[in-house]
């Protein structure tokens, strides 16, 4: 049984020691929160942007975004002056978000919370790659050249940000929505020979060892899925005490029904583990979606994996704590566009829950959430019972109604603010299940309504929040389901049921746009028009059903 692993922990680290592995010491857990801002767009007006707002909370420390980062504002002179000229447009540029970020520093480092930045790697400006010629090679951290620069821009980030006392890097992805005077390129960013072993190795010398910083590096869009890809990077690069790998909870990115991730507990190497609390794919905050006790005990998709995976923090942390690092939310953003939430509760208490969790990891989620409902939301006696059973619900809720605890649909049919056509596994036995999962999340989204309003919230202003965000999610997944069944109708050919459903649209969209004008704090509504980043637009495929 897991249960079993905690027993053996302190004989599984004996033994471990004995075989002459090398185990860096645990330090403090680092619980660390960062507000991912929607590229290319103004940046979110939220709480979480003060530091002394998340130190409360039980953070120790700030992740700056990616387009707060030195390395979009540190001006190369080292290397040489004329990379980025004094007068030009582009130098006034850095010099400008090099004095929004020392700003930003100072708030930090005056609440005694540690400073991280995030970057894209290989980043370079416009001007520095155009003078060595390196349009082709600055991607490839083996190519001398370009290994030079990025020693060179490590130097110049941490000489011109003192008060930094971490990067995080990325090579997954490279967003340059913010960042009109730099270019990004990595190669092979997902082999672990002719580049990730070898950029982590540069960046633990240059960071870890000569400047006694810290390195965390991520894994996502790169070797978070391939186990076998990980165990290379853990066996090539020596463990360090500054040197820490950053995985997502789950296998890809946050949906749910995703299997947990399959390198957590593996390697050499300490981990700390992302989580985003206001979900990108599930309303971003908008309805109640209580993630954080999946996250630490284990979502239900989770206990039909083989006994030997770990499937859950808490059992990460039981069975491997010596390589535990912590804890690393995004209490807000992922994701593009909306929707834009005006009250934060669902995104809070995932991140206060995460972060008290993260350093007190021998107190159970149950006693933290019910800290939260006492402390935070001045429940008391039998609301706080309900107010636990509505989170748990919106859990199970939430699963059902865009995909299902099988696994039955592609994720990806509905993201930030928009929905596409479902796309959905054949076969009878998964139509059957996936359906009746889609009736189970709207009779849980009525009994979150009901408990919504039945709880006695510390202030009006909560109460219509909580149940205005309540109805929302009951709403929007009313849409989601006449879609399904629509979509199997459809596959079928039975134009009857199709018609059935495209007026069961109709008229669930027609009740979700007037909760805009019931509930004054409710988050922006999903709309029917949104297409980016997903394909095959639902509300086009209803219209072109209709004309049948």
């Amino acid at each position: 049984m897991k249960q079993s692993r905690f027993k053996i922990t302190i004989c599984f680290l004996v033994l471990f020691s004995s075989l002459g592995a090398k185990v860096v010491a645990q330090k403090t857990p680092l619980i660390l929160d960062m507000v991912h801002h929607n590229p290319g767009e103004s940046p979110y007006e939220t709480k979480y942007n003060n530091p002394a707002v998340i130190k409360d909370m039980g953070y120790n420390g700030k992740v700056y975004f990616l387009f707060e980062s030195p390395a979009l504002a540190i001006n190369w002179e080292s290397v040489d002056p004329d990379i980025l000229p004094k007068g030009t447009e582009d130098r006034k540029w850095v010099d400008k978000k090099a004095e929004q970020i020392n700003q930003m520093h100072a708030k930090c480092k005056a609440e005694g919370m540690a400073i991280y930045a995030m970057s894209d790697l290989v980043l370079f400006p416009k001007r520095l790659i155009q003078k060595f010629d390196i349009k082709d090679t600055f991607g490839n951290p083996n190519d001398p050249l370009t290994e030079k620069l990025i020693r060179a821009q490590i130097n110049e980030m941490f000489d011109q940000f003192p008060d930094l006392d971490g990067l995080v890097v990325r090579i997954g992805e490279t967003y340059l929505h913010d960042a009109p005077y730099h270019l990004g390129s990595i190669e092979d960013k997902k082999n672990p020979e002719k580049t990730i072993i070898p950029l982590i190795n540069i960046l633990k010398e240059e960071i870890c060892e000569k400047r006694d910083k810290q390195l965390i590096f991520r894994t996502w869009g790169a070797f978070d899925v391939d186990l076998k890809a990980y165990m290379k990077v853990s066996k090539a690069v020596e463990p360090h005490k500054n040197l820490i790998i950053s995985v997502k909870h789950c296998e890809g990115d946050f949906h749910r029904a995703n299997a947990f991730s399959k390198v957590i507990g593996q390697g050499r190497h300490r981990q700390i583990i992302e989580v985003q609390s206001a979900r990108e794919y599930e309303g971003k905050g908008a309805y109640p979606n209580y993630i954080a006790n999946g996250v630490i005990d284990g979502f239900e998709e989770h206990a039909r994996m083989p006994e030997e995976r770990i499937t859950s923090i808490q059992e990460f942390v039981d069975t491997k704590p010596e390589l535990y690092a912590g804890v690393w939310t995004w209490s807000r953003g992922g994701g593009w566009d909306g929707p834009y939430v005006k009250d934060e509760l669902w995104c809070d208490i995932n991140s206060w829950v995460m972060a008290q969790w993260g350093q007190h990891t021998n107190n159970t989620e149950e006693f933290i959430f019910n800290r939260y409902a006492t402390e935070r939301l001045n429940l008391k006696d039998n609301d706080v019972a309900k107010f636990r059973k509505l989170c748990l619900l919106s859990a199970e809720a939430v699963v059902r109604g865009r995909n299902s605890t099988y696994r039955d649909m592609n994720p990806w049919w509905t993201r930030d603010q928009g929905i596409a056509w479902p796309m959905v596994a054949k076969g009878d036995l998964q139509q059957k299940r996936n359906l009746l999962q889609k009736d189970e999340a709207i009779d849980k989204w009525n009994e979150i309504v009901k408990l919504a309003k039945s709880i006695n919230w510390q202030n009006e202003e909560t109460k219509n929040h909580a149940i205005g965000s309540a109805e929302y999610g009951l709403e929007l997944y009313t849409i989601y389901r006449t879609l399904v069944y629509m979509k199997y109708a459809d596959d079928n050919g039975n134009k009857k049921d199709v018609q059935k459903w495209i007026k069961a649209y109709d008229k669930a969209w027609s009740k979700y746009k007037k909760l805009a004008t019931e509930y004054a704090t409710i988050a922006t509504l999903y709309t029917q028009d949104y297409e980016r980043h997903t394909s095959n637009n639902a509300n086009k495929r209803v219209d072109k059903l209709r004309k049948k």
